[in-house]
């Protein structure tokens, strides 16, 4: 098992190492590691070791109440605030969600389960506004201490199937594009479709909308299991089973803004600022078509599908090479750019987590 492929496997049972004072150590759920797992961490404890320890995850503690006033933005807060600023009004960084609702739905659970979760999490109560840190003025988090998230209702159980699902089909595309104040909020939006009501069946369709400055895709799923879980309880007049949260967000951002501070910050500084000298502002692709003035962002999506013999082909080299499939495919679509463009320096831009 390649070491990206051991480290792969444990985050996906939940499993966290770190290095304390130049030893191994681990947090996991009781029962997630096999005998196999077991071996690996002990015949690759070194290898371990090397590896956190220059990517820097040694031993951290995350405190609540340490915070700094007024609440700074994450470094990752801080790039999506820039990009709104940059281009405002937009709605290139909302995350919407469809959730298709089948049978009966108990509307006051559903209200009060994501109320619980809007009041379980402060960053579903956040803006970001401008103010003075040290002297400059900076965004800041400002965190509501309550608030009631409301939600729309949109009834079309009155219209013919056919002009129903345009309907729906339009109102979907319409709450995506509707961009978000990050000054005002909230950044969170619900909306509740009635498609059908009879008596034996009802039919609706969930809408959740975030903008990604205080969401992503991993804590979207947290969202979805929290929601699961409350209505479960609420729609049986029982109480909340989740037990209260040990830090928030912005315990976060302030331990980040304090930790990466001084020669660590400049380190981290200096690494990209040498990895993206002299970077090329443009890739001179030979297209069909001038490239627009202004940037239109209408992108477009090309699926297919690779054979399964070249897929097998695919993870054998990843395996020789030790290298995962995504910097494989990478590589061989900065090939095909070089074969185009004929740059040797091509950047591109991918989302993490």
């Amino acid at each position: 098992m390649m070491l990206s492929q051991l480290l792969t496997t444990l985050r996906d049972l939940n499993v966290h190492l770190y290095v304390e004072q130049g030893n191994l150590k681990c947090k996991a759920p009781k029962d997630a590691l096999n005998e196999e797992i077991k071996l690996q961490l002990k015949s690759r404890k070194a290898e371990l070791i090397e590896a956190l320890s220059q990517s820097g995850q040694e031993s951290v503690s995350i405190m609540p109440g340490q915070r700094i006033e007024p609440l700074p933005l994450s470094y990752a807060q801080q790039r999506l605030w820039f990009l709104d600023r940059l281009e405002p009004d937009s709605s290139f960084y909302n995350m919407p969600h469809a959730f298709s609702l089948t049978g009966y739905l108990n509307e006051a659970a559903l209200a009060q389960s994501f109320n619980e979760i809007v009041r379980r999490h402060e960053n579903l109560r956040t803006v970001f506004v401008t103010g003075s840190i040290t002297g400059n003025m900076v965004p800041t988090q400002a965190i509501s201490p309550e608030f009631a998230l409301s939600i729309a209702h949109v009834d079309l159980t009155d219209l013919p199937e056919q002009v129903c699902r345009a309907m729906l089909s339009n109102l979907c595309r319409q709450e995506a594009a509707k961009p978000f104040s990050l000054a005002v909020g909230p950044l969170l939006r619900i909306t509740l479709i009635a498609l059908s009501g009879s008596a034996g069946r009802q039919e609706n369709m969930l809408l959740v909308t975030l903008h990604h400055i205080i969401s992503d895709g991993w804590s979207s799923a947290i969202l979805m299991r929290e929601f699961v879980a409350l209505y479960q309880a609420f729609s049986r007049g029982k109480r909340s089973p989740l037990a209260e949260l040990p830090v928030q967000y912005a315990d976060f951002s302030c331990w980040q803004r304090q930790r990466l501070t001084g020669d660590v910050l400049q380190q981290q500084i200096d690494y990209w600022r040498n990895k993206l000298g002299g970077a090329p502002s443009l890739l001179e692709l030979p297209t069909d078509r001038p490239r627009p003035a202004v940037m239109s962002y209408c992108g477009a999506l090309h699926r297919f599908e690779i054979p399964a013999a070249l897929a097998a082909q695919i993870h054998k080299t990843s395996r020789r090479y030790d290298a995962t499939l995504f910097m494989l495919l990478l590589a061989s679509f900065k090939i095909l750019l070089f074969r185009y463009s004929q740059q040797q320096d091509i950047c591109v831009g991918t989302p993490i987590a």
